[in-house]
């Protein structure tokens, strides 16, 4: 009896090395690679600031848009001169890589404890590739919200601009 059971489990054995010596036999190996693209960090720098030139107020309240290409337009009941430009910026990097380009919606100008609001803050294109010299430059338009006989002041406030790449 003690044979049998020593010739089953030598026969069980041979059993599993054969098929654990079948499994390795099937075993392959491949080659990968891997892959790393270091670009420059990205800097923005203002050329010029976001200006709604001079407004008289009216009686009621009313708006002053810039648009991206610095043209202004005056609401009704307000009376705009001097010089108008939307905000003006140059993005560097890594030439040929593409950077997405976003800002804040709005933002909140003030002269001491009067303020005014702008929105619709709007960048000239959303994306655009690094010229070989690893630059590029966009603009910034946005709306003025005066108020009724708003305060006079020198109004000022700031706004984010981000760009990254993609």
């Amino acid at each position: 009896m003690t044979r049998k059971l020593y010739a089953a489990a030598l026969a069980g054995s041979a059993v599993l090395a054969v098929t654990l010596g079948a499994a390795s036999a099937n075993a392959a190996t491949a080659s990968a690679t891997a892959t790393a693209n270091v670009v420059q960090a990205i800097t923005i720098s203002q050329t010029a600031g976001l200006n709604f030139g001079t407004i008289v107020p009216g009686a009621s309240a009313s708006t002053v848009a810039v648009d991206t290409g610095s043209v202004r337009t005056c609401g009704a009941g307000l009376t705009c001169s001097g010089s108008a430009a939307s905000g003006a910026f140059t993005a560097t990097g890594t030439g040929g890589q593409t950077v997405l380009i976003s800002n804040d919606a709005g933002t909140t100008l003030s002269s001491g404890a009067n303020s005014m609001t702008v929105t619709g803050l709007t960048a000239s294109t959303a994306s655009a590739v690094l010229s070989g010299g690893g630059s590029t430059s966009f603009t910034v338009g946005g709306t003025l919200n005066v108020g009724a006989n708003q305060a006079a002041g020198v109004y000022n406030g700031n706004y984010n601009v981000n760009v990254v790449y993609q």
